[in-house]
């Protein structure tokens, strides 16, 4: 994972809404939440260089969600990271590989565990999915709602990159301050 872009820093109310969308069934939110990633992504740069400014690898980029377990699909009735990520593509003008990126474990909540907990319960939690030649050789935003310790997106990242992709980068509606009580599960 080369880079990562969020929306929001975690407070409420971006905190209010992550939960909502994540734990309480608010769908709805996803469109909001979508449109203010997909402009994150696309905000200018001041001292950018143009091979690396967000936009332009936008422009080229697939779309692909960090995968929830079955579980926590069957009991939410949706994952929230693949809504961010319909959103997100819609707006940026492009498509989403849902099956790109697969969820191997189920492993437990990241909620209560310590960065290096994190990156131990998400080791080897992904691999490349039924789809994963649409990343090959191309770039990628990986998308999710939270970015705390990086452990998730850091181990999808590298699925992806196994599965072939070139560059990936992350985008994600929020970010956790170190120290802070806010966290990702394992999605």
């Amino acid at each position: 994972m080369s880079a990562a872009r969020y929306a929001y820093t975690l407070v409420s109310p971006a905190s209010d809404l992550v939960h909502a969308l994540k734990y309480e069934g608010w769908r709805e939110l996803a469109d909001f939440m979508g449109g203010r990633m997909a402009a994150a992504a696309l905000a200018p740069e001041p001292e950018a260089h143009p091979s690396t400014a967000w936009s332009a690898f936008a422009a080229a980029a697939v779309i692909v969600a960090v995968p929830t377990t079955a579980r926590r699909q069957r009991s939410r009735g949706y994952n929230q990271a693949a809504l961010l990520a319909d959103v997100v593509a819609a707006r940026l003008g492009r498509r989403v590989a849902h099956r790109a990126l697969a969820r191997t474990t189920a492993g437990a909540s990241q909620t209560t565990l310590s960065p290096q907990r994190r990156r131990e319960n998400v080791r080897g939690a992904f691999a490349g999915g039924a789809e994963a030649s649409r990343v090959r050789a191309r770039a990628v935003i990986l998308v999710d709602d939270v970015l705390t310790t990086g452990a998730t997106a850091l181990a999808a990242a590298t699925a992806l990159t196994v599965a072939g992709a070139g560059e990936v980068r992350l985008l994600t509606f929020g970010r956790a301050l170190p120290g802070r009580d806010f966290s990702e599960e394992a999605a």
